[in-house]
Formats: structure tokens, sequence, C-alpha cells
């Protein structure tokens, strides 16, 4: 009978992570995680967010619609509504110029022609609104926006009152290349329809928006700053 020596090999302990490897790794964690917060907090909180992704959309749809129709199109944001004062600075609709029945433009040559409804439109959520101050007709020179007017004079009474608006022509081109959006989260006195909404203590940077160029396309803001200089130092009751 042949004999077999068991030789058992001695258990080795493996070795962990020393100290200076586990500070190394918290550092990076740390580092990442702040990282991450300032490029989804940068420009505004989740209310701001969707709004400002719900309204690049009807800019989207206006600009698809004036080349499907091709007619001029606009996005409407109400300034004033006669009958629906609460969603003063809420409410934006899409809208394509007057037309004869054969579906060609009414008044081509007319600079402010009427304007059809085209869709019910959105509302952006509560405690945001656009902002009429920090909104241009032209973000780099700091051109302020044209003055509401009147429009959907024959829609319905919800409707009736004065927008603010931005024009594609039946391209779809911008014809205020440049011009901005800008929304941001406040609060506003009901009592009077004109009042503008003021910035709350925990609004203050809550601001976001976007550029749109000539070609329709649209360009957001990666941070307050690029609003304006003021938004990162707004104080509470600030009127926006």
């Amino acid at each position: 009978m042949q004999s077999f020596d068991l030789k058992i090999q001695p258990w080795r302990a493996r070795p962990g992570f020393t100290l200076v490897e586990m500070i190394v790794v918290i550092a990076i964690i740390a580092v990442l995680a702040t990282a991450g917060m300032i490029g989804l907090g940068g420009t505004g909180g989740k209310s701001v967010t969707s709004a400002v992704a719900t309204t690049e959309s009807l800019f989207n749809e206006a600009r698809e619609l004036a080349v499907t129709k091709n007619l001029r199109t606009c996005v409407l944001i109400a300034k004033d509504l006669t009958n629906n004062s609460a969603e003063n600075l809420r409410r934006m609709v899409v809208a394509y110029e007057e037309t004869n029945v054969d579906g060609t433009a009414k008044e081509p040559n007319n600079a402010t022609p009427n304007w059809t409804l085209s869709s019910r439109g959105v509302t952006l959520p509560e405690q945001t609104f656009f902002s009429q101050e920090f909104s241009k007709a032209n973000h780099q020179t700091g051109l302020k926006l044209a003055d509401p007017t009147s429009a959907l004079t024959a829609a319905k009474a919800a409707y009736l009152g004065s927008y603010y608006f931005y024009v594609f022509n039946n391209q779809g081109i911008c014809e205020t290349p440049g011009t901005s959006v800008v929304i941001g989260s406040g609060s506003r006195n009901l009592k009077s329809s004109t009042d503008k909404p003021k910035v709350t203590s925990s609004g203050q940077r809550d601001f976001g928006g976007f550029v749109v160029w000539r070609n329709g396309q649209t360009s957001v803001f990666r941070n307050p700053s690029q609003i304006s200089s003021s938004v990162p130092n707004l104080k509470a009751g600030t009127e926006f």
C-alpha cells in the first residue's frame, strides 16, 4: 500500500484596503456626487425643468406646423387674459395666421395678422411663470420683447386677452433669431392681473429657459448666470 504525505498550505489573509486607499475612494465619490448635483440642478428645480421642456416642445410644434401648412405660425404666451387671469404668464398656445377657404394665407403681407388657434396649448406647472424681465427679443444684446398685443380674437372666451408672441415664417424660420424664453419659480398676487410674479426664498436660483435660433432650433441655458448675471443673486420678493 502506498502512502501519501498530505501537505496543507498555511492560510494567508487577503490584504485589505489601506486607510489611504479608502480616503481616495471616498474623495472620488464625493466629487462625482457634487458634479452630478450641479449638472442636474444648475438651472432650476423639477417644476422649472418640466416647464422648460414643455415650452420647448411647443416651439417645435409651431416650427413644424409652419412648414406643414406653409403659413406663419407663432407661440403665444398670455400676458393678461380677459377671463382667466389665474393663467397669466402660464398659458401658452400655438397659432397660425388666418387663411382663405383654400388654406392659403389671408393676409400674407400683414405684419400683424389674425391668428387661428391650433391647439389647446399648455399651462405651466403651479408656481412657475414666464419671465417678462429676463426673456428677451435678442438675448445677446438685451433687447426687450415687443409689447403684448391682442390675439385670438375669434377664440373661445378663455383665450381672449393680450399675448407675448414668437413668430415663425412659412419655412419654419424664427423671425427674431436669438430671442429667449425664460421661466422662473415664484408666486404672484392674484388680486391684480397685472402684478408680476415674485421670487420666493425657496426659488432664488430656480430659473431656466432657452434661446431660439434662426432655424427654429433651441439651446437650453446650462446655468442661471447664462440667463443673466443678476439671476444667481436674486433676493426673495424681487419681481421677474
